[in-house]
């Protein structure tokens, strides 16, 4: 009868036998771990997943591409007067504020003026020389019927009348420049009382945007009492950097917000666009014309405009297709069953809640248009568990 295997030799079979298994089991789920992929950007999903994702083709929408630029409104130059001191002289009288709205011919200062009352002494010395030269001429034709004098006589004082003509003429217009009408003019003549006193009228109708004097102060000729602007109509006007400036054109598309205006989107054409590029802040001064029949748009408000381009196809993906990876845009690109590339795009700015392709994919192409943001942690995910088990 054979002996039984001693037990020390049993221990040391079944230890041996205990190893093995667990060395072939290390081995086996070693060689099952997940690989990194190939491509950390590409990913193969399962049929769950897959069922879960939206695929297809960009869409084609038309679309304009916009430039967005700071603005202002301002007063309409062409609906906007200086009004102006016409002598040296004092304010006397000043009967407007800022913010008051005149009429034209409205009385705005009166000035005391020396020089008023020497250009009006000027004018009634030329009428008196005028008349005292027609009432020779005169007599001088009467000699001439007596044989007195000769024509010589008579035309030497027609020279006379003449040049007092001239002399009275140009002191009218002179007064006239300083703001004396007809009437004025005319009461002067007759009256032969010289008045210092000349009253300065609004030359528009308009609201008072600013008042540079004050009651008592001593202003030269030409010097600006105050400014006054119709604001039935402003200016929209838009600062266009140079590199942008030969894209845009009058009759241009533009859209504007204003902050102080909120909820309000103002939809213009451009009127103006300036032929110099400002030197300090290298930008193109641009303007739209703006109806402000309530006078709701105040001169210096600051708006936002965008300048619109004509309309264009553009390939176009909805923001659910959009992946961020640090400060790049990228999206899935289909490359075979059920496996997808994350892509880096170039996307213009959003326009009705999808993004125009600008770079990065080709005509044909599917891409993943909804559900890329859990394909993109599933991606993720897989590198992970793949680096773990490497």
């Amino acid at each position: 009868m054979p002996k039984s295997p001693s037990l020390p030799l049993f221990i040391a079979l079944l230890s041996a036998a205990i190893l093995a298994g667990c060395g072939a089991g290390g081995a086996n789920a070693k060689a099952e771990a997940p690989k990194p992929p190939a491509n950390p950007l590409e990913i193969t999903v399962r049929p769950d997943l897959l069922a879960q994702l939206k695929i297809g083709e960009p869409a084609v929408v038309n679309i304009s591409r916009t430039l967005q630029v700071a603005g202002r409104v301002e007063a309409n130059e062409s609906r906007m007067a200086r009004v102006s001191a016409p002598v040296t002289g004092r304010i006397m009288d000043l009967d407007v504020v800022e913010g008051q709205i005149v009429t034209r011919g409205e009385i705005l200062a009166t000035i005391h003026s020396t020089d008023l009352s020497g250009l009006q002494s000027t004018y009634l010395k030329a009428d008196t020389q005028l008349q005292l030269a027609n009432r020779a001429i005169a007599r001088a034709k009467q000699l001439i019927d007596a044989g007195v004098i000769g024509e010589a006589e008579l035309q030497r004082r027609q020279g006379d009348v003449d040049q007092a003509s001239a002399e009275l003429a140009a002191a009218r217009e002179q007064l006239k420049v300083l703001g004396m009408s007809d009437e004025a003019l005319t009461k002067l003549r007759s009256t032969r009382t010289v008045n210092s006193l000349i009253q300065v009228v609004s030359t528009i109708s308009g609201r008072v945007l600013e008042r540079k004097v004050t009651i008592g102060q001593v202003v030269e000729a030409a010097e600006t009492l105050c400014i006054v602007a119709d604001l039935s109509t402003v200016w929209l006007v838009a600062d266009v950097p140079e590199q942008s400036a030969g894209a845009i054109h009058t009759g241009k598309l533009i859209r504007a917000e204003i902050p102080a205006l909120p909820g309000e989107t103002i939809e213009g054409k451009l009127t103006y666009v300036g032929a110099t590029v400002n030197p300090e802040t290298r930008t193109v001064r641009a303007r739209a014309d703006l109806p402000n029949p309530q006078r709701r748009y105040k001169p210096a408000m600051l708006a936002t405009i965008t300048l619109i381009d004509a309309a264009e196809p553009r390939r176009v993906v909805p923001e659910s297709a959009v992946v961020r990876e640090g400060n790049e845009e990228h999206v899935f690109v289909e490359t075979a069953d059920r496996t997808f590339l994350l892509r880096r795009v170039t996307l213009g700015p959003e326009f009705k809640d999808v993004r125009p392709v600008l770079e990065g994919l080709r005509d044909g192409e599917k891409i993943v248009l909804d559900g890329a943001f859990h394909l993109n942690n599933e991606r993720r995910r897989m590198l992970l568990r793949g680096s773990e088990g490497a």
